[in-house]
């Protein structure tokens, strides 16, 4: 509950205008959910038709691991293949009883079975395995004295000896033959294998569907750049898988390999365990590669900053190496590392696209705002055009004024205009106005009575107040006043 909050009010910040109340997020967020399960079904169904194409590209790193790791100890310029090696191998374990039971039944299971180059490599094989089972110092003895009449098979086997190649694969274990404990966990290992597949080839649409459902209230215009930004992000999510796929996950599988072999464990490692970290480690590193997208989604709703991201860089690359040590399905330094570090450049390269997305916004916001000014000068400078008299007062009318007369008196009282002059009254008629009498002067002598413009020194008849006694108390009664009025005040 405390996340969906969370999600909500992201959900309202980044659109402010349309705030909705928690079930309105609610129903969104099942919408969202519902369209994701649909999408992801029927993308599963549709990689469940090519399942065996599919369980051949899972298994191709640990197939390269295994024909990697023994092809190296074949010897150089002779260009056999592992293939080459395991059929001499099978055709020795055939060629030397049925050479005991019959030479020219052998000779002629010889001629139908193998080419002459098989035949010289199996022959060269025969004689490296009997050479393995004598003393070291023997070994190379024993191969010299063939005769010359199998000097090519000869030749061959003392590179054998020196390259050493396993004469028998499988005594290491076998990779390319994992084993399958229950009767369903082939079933239930293709579903999952088609599931993994269904998320990778839809994943731009489920990003477009979260992406919906975080930014809400996207216009048309924005609505069309979302489809570049989401091919980016499926770019990314791509990049990282081809990344673990072709890179990090066959050294991975190399590393524990020979790991394994150092401390004489057969590395016998079952399909299923296999398929799970194979399928977790690729999808862990292509979500790794979104940190660009959520980052610059964070910055265009304005959680992040150029400023906060590079002021914290030293934080979040700590941060960017714990996560990887948490969601890595192995514990070494070595995929660690191969995880934090595309991570971290990431990250640099989203401080900078963040820079350049607020120079951008910051440049649009001054275009706007010469834009806004250069309409508010060019309005106030049409102002005159739309006046063809610029001195014409606008609250003066030209109609004539049917009571209006050149001669008329201003304070002339008529009929008319003292039925409808609300402050009219007769005793105004005999009331000196001030514009009659413009020329008398005004003298002080109406300070010459008594009243509130003569202080108490001037007024004789001025009586004390209590105030003006010094020991007054304002908090004791009165002495004039009746005992009724002492006793209520």
């Amino acid at each position: 509950m405390f996340i969906l909050n969370k999600i909500f009010k992201l959900r309202d910040k980044a659109n402010p205008e349309e705030e909705k109340p928690f079930l309105d997020h609610l129903e969104d967020l099942r919408i969202m959910v519902t369209r994701v399960v649909l999408t992801l079904l029927i993308s599963t169904l549709a990689c469940f038709v090519y399942k065996d194409e599919l369980m051949s590209v899972i298994r191709r790193p640990v197939e390269q691991v295994w024909v990697e790791r023994h092809e190296a100890t074949l010897p150089e310029n002779e260009e056999i293949s592992l293939d080459d090696w395991e059929n001499a191998l099978t055709f020795a374990e055939v060629s030397a009883p049925l050479g005991q039971y019959d030479s020219g039944l052998a000779d002629r299971w010889w001629e139908r079975a193998t080419d002459k180059r098989t035949r010289r490599l199996t022959e060269a094989a025969i004689l490296y395995r009997a050479s393995l089972k004598l003393p070291d110092d023997a070994q190379e003895d024993f191969i010299s004295s063939i005769s010359d009449d199998k000097s090519e098979a000869r030749e061959l086997a003392l590179k054998l000896l020196v390259s050493e190649p396993a004469d028998n694969l499988n005594a290491e274990g076998n990779l390319r033959l994992m084993s399958s404990l229950k009767p369903t966990e082939t079933f239930m290992l293709t579903m999952k294998l088609a599931f993994f597949a269904g998320i990778i080839v839809s994943f731009p649409f489920l990003l477009y569907f979260l992406l919906q459902f975080i930014v809400p209230g996207l216009k048309d215009e924005e609505r069309k750049a979302l489809w570049p930004a989401l091919l980016i992000g499926f770019g990314l999510f791509l990049g990282g898988v081809l990344f673990a796929y072709f890179f990090v996950l066959p050294n991975v599988l190399t590393f524990f390999y020979e790991w394994g072999k150092s401390m004489g464990i057969s590395n016998d490692w079952r399909i299923g365990y296999y398929i799970s970290f194979a399928t977790t480690f690729v999808l862990i590193f292509g979500l790794a590669f979104e940190l660009p997208v959520v980052v610059m989604t964070l910055v265009k709703i304005g959680l992040l900053s150029h400023s906060m991201m590079r002021e914290t860089r030293s934080y979040a690359i700590l941060a960017i190496f714990v996560i990887a040590a948490l969601i890595t399905p192995t514990p070494d330094m070595m995929t660690l590392s191969l995880l934090a570090v595309p991570m971290v450049i990431l990250y640099e390269i989203c401080i900078w696209l963040s820079y350049f997305h607020e120079k951008k916004v910051k440049k649009l916001e001054e275009e706007e705002e010469k834009e806004r000014m250069a309409r508010l000068l060019s309005s106030s400078d049409d102002d005159p055009d739309l006046d063809p008299d610029p001195g014409h007062d606008p609250y003066h009318h030209d109609d004539h004024d049917p009571y209006h007369h050149d001669d008329h008196d201003p304070y002339h009282h008529d009929e008319y205009h003292d039925d409808h002059d609300p402050n009219y009254h007769p005793d105004h008629e005999n009331m000196d106005l001030a514009g009659e009498d413009e020329d008398k002067e005004v003298t002080d002598d109406y300070m010459d009575y008594p009243g509130e413009h003569q202080t108490p020194e001037e007024d004789p008849n001025h009586e004390s107040l209590p105030e003006d006694d010094p020991d007054y108390d304002p908090l004791l009664p009165d002495e004039d006043l009746p005992d009724e009025e002492k006793d209520r005040k």
